[in-house]
C-alpha cells in the first residue's frame, strides 16, 4: 500500500512543511557549542575551584531570564566528568523564584573554560568561560556561542569597579555590545 502523507495526514503534513525549517534553524542555534570565531576560552580552568555558587553580576538580555533579578548559578561537578548547573532568579511580575536544572559538559580537555550546557534534553549551547580570577576564583565572564550572549558572574553579590570596568574593556575588544549590558540587582534573600 503506498499512500501519500498528504492524503492521509493533511493537517499534520502541512504543519511539519511549516515547522520543520523553524526547528531546523533552532536546532542549529541551539546546539552551537564552539566559542565565537576570535574568542577563546580560558585555559588553565579548574572546575573544582569554579564549582559553587556564583552570582551574575551583569548580562546580555535573553528571553529566557527576561524580568529577572536577584539571579544566581550554582555549579557541581558530577562523577561522569558532567557539571550540574542550577541557573536561579525572581521574577518580581510572578511575585515567585524561578529555577531551571542544567548539564554541562567539556567540549574538549577538561582544564580549557569550554563547555556545552542543556536545559532542554538533547540540545546544547556553549559556555565559554573567557575571563576568570585564576588566583582566588572570584569573578568570572561567560560568552555563549556568540557575541549576543554575555555573562559576568561574581562569588558575591558586588563587583568592584575596577573589575567591572576592565570586564567591559574586554568584552568590546571581543566585539561584544557592551551598551546593552543588564546590571543585575540583588535585593533579596536566596537562600
Amino acid at each position: 500500500m503506498n499512500l501519500h502523507l498528504n492524503t492521509v495526514l493533511p493537517f499534520r503534513a502541512a504543519s511539519l512543511r511549516t515547522l520543520l525549517p523553524v526547528l531546523a534553524v533552532v536546532g542549529v542555534a541551539a546546539c552551537s557549542t564552539l566559542p565565537p570565531q576570535g574568542v577563546t576560552p580560558v585555559s588553565p580552568f579548574d572546575v573544582e575551584r569554579y564549582k559553587g555558587k556564583w552570582y551574575e553580576i551583569a548580562r546580555l538580555d535573553h528571553s529566557f531570564e527576561r524580568g529577572l533579578t536577584n539571579v544566581s548559578a550554582t555549579y557541581r561537578p558530577q562523577a561522569d566528568g558532567s557539571v550540574e548547573v542550577i541557573n536561579r532568579g525572581y521574577d518580581a511580575e510572578e511575585g515567585k523564584w524561578r529555577e531551571a536544572v542544567g548539564r554541562a559538559v567539556f567540549t574538549g580537555s577538561s582544564d580549557r573554560g569550554s563547555l556545552k550546557v542543556s536545559f532542554f534534553g538533547p540540545f546544547y549551547g556553549g559556555y565559554h568561560v573567557v575571563a576568570l580570577d585564576q588566583q582566588d576564583y572570584r569573578w568570572a565572564m561567560v560568552m555563549g556561542p556568540d557575541r549576543g550572549y554575555l555573562w559576568i558572574l561574581a562569588r558575591e553579590r558586588q563587583l568592584s569597579p575596577a573589575v567591572r570596568a576592565a570586564l567591559l574593556r574586554q568584552a568590546v575588544a571581543l566585539g561584544v555590545n557592551t551598551e546593552a549590558v543588564i546590571w543585575v540587582k540583588h535585593e533579596r534573600d536566596d537562600s
